[in-house]
């Protein structure tokens, strides 16, 4: 068997025999590390580690007496023979660089450093203070202020952690655009936490911008993988000239995780993921790639997903957005070898995973099972386990989806397998055993907007133990993109906590808004809300008012949506209820309007000039909006971060633009 496979996770070895010296056994649990559990987990399932050479020959000799094991112990001798490719390759890494300088990388740093106890209860306690701050280039208005050690911005020499093909394969592929790729890249090497929250997306003509920070992480985690690889194979060379090394005594030879997939990419929309998947693919220094696009370009739309539609009445970015295949449940892996890339591999055999946090929240379920057979499948989640890297990409339009099924998602990884899945437990890496695998975990979020749940969750769900990076933008707001000369009046209602403000919401709006537009005369009121959980609410209020309202939601059948739109245009229905969500997937131009009520702002900073346009067939056009001093993130994205100050710290409660 070549060493090309890379399948040293995939080798199906049968559980070591426990030995029958107790007191050999004594002096291998000394051995084991004791904080966390984990190695005992793994022991009551059955896997005892032999230490001495004589022990692992009573462990190969048990095994081949069992019938039907030959043919293991053939695969691991194949495996145990380099290719004369291989070969070269390795002692061409040895000319390119010292043990001192692999072992002083971003990569070796990060997995080598094994945490105590007391730094693990350090981490539990710690609260997210940013210490320090560097600007952001190329991004106006904005910095970057991080926890931990202070970063002094991009290194001279990027690529120094950078394994020799990928760095010359990148400088020919990239060749002028590669400046702008390595200050992202470089903050991603540092394996910290990373919140990107004001990134300008391909459609918001952002395509150069995207496409920067897009090659970024997909370098990063390609350097992961290939670093991850080269360290195992190396390792391998070591055991196979000395016999007699005792993996135990030394943690160099602990180099393996549970199960083999290293990154999780997860995305909201098939077209991104083909934009992902095709770039990875274009930055990989491989010399098979033809094969390697088959399946996946049956399964997704080849059509160009930047190319924006002609004569559309929708707004370009929305034509940009869902111009290609805008299905959300999909699930593969990609699995690396010296000379290929594999779509579509084995989950356990995959370097890679990329997935819609809807397909993998399924197949955690066992969801696809009960589709296909009518019954849940056992949880198979255990590829999850040694997942390292995690890029959430386009975070906000997976807002628009089910931001539960995301967490859902992080709350799974790096939990201990049910099953045995390493060839090697000798070999798996101390703070696996320990489940302290999710300190190590780097978490990259990206999105164009920020929202509290994504701060919960990069919080909460956000633990590395280098720390973390995030960036702060001062916004000037969008009011100037209105159109209309309209007295927009911004009121303010007090809430303490987050979980009182939805009742202090509607209480606001049922005694001192809602009456006014009961007493008018005057219909066309469009009532938007931004969340699902509001649409439901306003929707069972005015039902119990017995209000002259239609609705629009996410859910709405297109034939409802068309006869709620003419009802209120002919002012059949004094009110229109509607969802951020709808106006997300639908971008409908709703006429008829006179009076816009904002019971909650968008999370997307142009709908709200949008929704103000769409009263410029009124003769007298008026607009309110209700917000509360935890609406700042969403307020400041709409007037301005110096003005939502402003509206926020006043002693007024009503204040007006026009």
């Amino acid at each position: 068997m070549d060493l090309d496979e890379y399948d040293y996770l995939e080798k199906a070895v049968e559980p070591p025999v426990p030995s029958t010296n107790g007191a050999g056994e004594k002096d291998r649990s000394s051995r084991r590390r004791s904080s966390a559990g984990g190695g005992r987990d793994l022991e009551e399932r059955g896997s005892k580690r032999p230490r001495s050479g004589e022990d692992r020959e009573r462990h190969r000799s048990g095994r081949d007496r069992e019938d039907g094991k030959e043919k293991v112990r053939e695969k691991d001798r194949d495996f145990s023979v380099p290719s004369e490719d291989e070969a070269h390759d390795m002692t061409s890494n040895k000319n390119d660089a010292s043990d001192e300088m692999e072992s002083s990388c971003s990569f070796q740093r990060h997995v080598s450093h094994v945490l105590t106890n007391d730094e693990v209860t350090a981490l539990l306690k710690q609260k997210n203070k940013y210490k320090w701050e560097m600007p952001a280039v190329d991004i106006p208005k904005s910095k970057w202020v991080g926890t931990g050690e202070n970063m002094q911005g991009a290194p001279d020499d990027p690529f120094v952690d950078v394994k020799g093909k990928l760095r010359d394969h990148w400088q020919n592929t990239l060749s002028d655009n590669l400046n702008s790729r390595l200050r992202f890249f470089s903050l991603c090497n540092s394996y910290r936490d990373i919140m990107h929250c004001n990134k300008k997306p391909f459609y918001l003509k952002g395509s150069k911008v995207d496409s920067s920070t897009m090659d970024a992480y997909i370098m990063h985690a390609l350097s992961h993988v290939h670093r991850t690889r080269d360290v195992v194979i190396k390792n391998d060379a070591k055991l196979r000239n000395d016999a007699n090394t005792d993996i135990l005594d030394d943690n160099l030879y602990r180099d393996q995780g549970f199960t083999r997939p290293k990154v999780l990419f997860l995305l909201p929309l098939k077209s991104i993921a083909r934009r992902v998947v095709k770039r990875l693919i274009q930055l990989s220094p491989l010399t098979q790639k033809d094969n390697a696009m088959g399946l996946f370009k049956k399964e997704f739309d080849e059509s160009d997903d930047e190319e924006e539609t002609e004569n559309s009445s929708k707004p370009a970015d929305f034509n940009l957005l869902f111009a290609g295949d805008v299905e959300d449940h999909f699930l593969f892996g990609i699995k690396y070898t010296k000379k290929s890339v594999k779509l579509y591999s084995n989950f356990y055999a995959s370097d890679i995973i990329v997935a819609s946090p809807l397909a993998l929240k399924l197949k955690i379920d066992g969801g696809e099972d009960v589709k296909k057979k009518g019954h849940a499948k056992e949880n198979d989640s255990d590829f999850l386990s040694s997942i390292e890297i995690v890029v959430v990409d386009h975070a906000d339009v997976i807002s628009m989806q089910n931001w539960s099924h995301l967490h859902s998602v992080l709350e799974q990884l790096n939990q201990l397998p049910s099953k045995e899945h390493v060839a090697n437990v000798m070999r798996i890496r101390p703070w696996y055993l320990d489940q302290h695998a999710r300190y190590y975990r780097q978490t990259i979020v990206l999105s164009s907007y920020l929202t509290p749940e994504m701060n919960a969750l990069f919080n909460g769900s956000c633990s590395n133990y280098e720390g973390k990076v995030k960036l702060v933008t001062e916004f000037t707001g969008v009011l100037p993109k209105i159109q209309l000369e309209v007295r927009q009046v911004y009121e303010r209602f007090d809430a303490s906590s987050v979980g009182e403000s939805d009742d202090a919401r509607f209480d606001y709006f049922c005694t001192r808004v809602y009456p006014k537009i009961q007493e008018s005369d005057e219909g066309g009121v469009l009532l938007f809300v931004s969340s699902y959980f509001e649409y439901i609410r306003m929707s069972n209020f005015l039902k119990s008012q017995d209000a002259s309202f239609c609705r629009i939601g996410e859910a709405t059948s297109q034939p409802d949506i068309s006869r709620a739109r003419l009802w209120f245009f002919e002012g059949q229905k004094k009110i229109l209820l509607y969802s951020e969500r709808s106006h997300f997937f639908h971008r409908y131009k709703i006429r008829g309007g006179h009076h816009l009520v904002v019971y909650s702002l968008p999370g997307r900073k142009d709908f709200y000039p949008e929704l103000v346009n769409m009263l410029g067939e009124s003769p007298n056009p008026k607009c309110n909006v209700l917000f509360s001093p935890l609406d700042i993130l969403k307020l400041e994205r709409i007037v301005g971060t110096s003005s939502a100050r402003r509206l926020i710290s006043s002693d007024k409660s009503m204040f007006v633009f026009c």
